[in-house]
């Protein structure tokens, strides 16, 4: 983890993300005086789950994954997240640490922003709030589609609704597939690493997926949305 100042090569001036625009020049300024520029280098944890909060993410580069930790030790992964999204929004309002971990999957730049700064431009400006209840509505589908899953499907509609949603975040710049091991498909999917692994061949012997290493492509995505659906 570093820190990035004005000074630096790698320092982003500007707040580039489409939800700032709408804010005026003063209320721009606020955000900009109360940030924080980070870089956090792959495997770094960006928050953990539990942790006091007091500043919302902002991520400019890179990608993360957000899980929740058992007090067994083990992890289910909830989320990919890329840059433009927002992490850590609940404790602006409603609980003071962190509901989740984050961990960084490739190096991530990140603003930091003082959670009672971001409190005080929402309460001021409404499309910029709306804009912001309607990224935190999708979070939410997104974890309660992952408690469908892992609640009502099979281990091969869970593992291949995992797969569809990964692949839907792949990036032109990344392969993320190349970026996840096998535990952490795992994880997105709530079944065992054994599972899995068994599962996956299995899909590939049916002509669905290529796996090469860590690689995996998806041949036939109508075929695996099917198994996805019908769990």
């Amino acid at each position: 983890m570093k820190t990035i100042t004005e000074k630096d090569s790698g320092f982003i001036c500007d707040i580039q993300s489409p939800c700032f625009q709408v804010l005026s020049s003063s209320e721009c300024e606020s955000i900009k005086e109360s940030k924080t520029q980070i870089l956090f280098r792959k495997g770094d944890m960006l928050a953990k789950q539990g942790v006091f909060a007091n500043y919302v993410l902002f991520i400019i580069k890179g990608i993360s994954k957000l899980y929740i930790e058992d007090n067994s030790g083990k992890n289910f992964n909830l989320h990919i997240a890329l840059p433009g999204e927002f992490i850590g929004l609940s404790s602006v309002f409603d609980t003071t640490t962190f509901d989740y971990s984050v961990q960084a999957i490739t190096d991530c730049q990140v603003f930091l922003v003082e959670k009672e700064k971001m409190k005080s431009v929402l309460q001021g400006n409404g499309r910029f709030a709306s804009g912001i209840i309607s990224r935190y509505c999708m979070l939410n589908r997104i974890l309660l589609n992952a408690v469908h899953c892992s609640q009502f499907k099979q281990m091969n509609g869970r593992l291949a609704s995992a797969l569809m949603y990964l692949d839907s975040k792949q990036e032109s710049e990344n392969e993320l597939f190349s970026l996840l091991s096998r535990k952490d498909i795992a994880e997105f999917a709530g079944i065992s690493v054994e599972s899995t692994v068994k599962l996956l061949k299995g899909f590939e012997s049916d002509g669905l997926i290529a796996l090469d290493n860590k690689s995996i492509v998806i041949l036939n995505k109508e075929k695996l949305a099917d198994i996805a659906e019908r769990g």
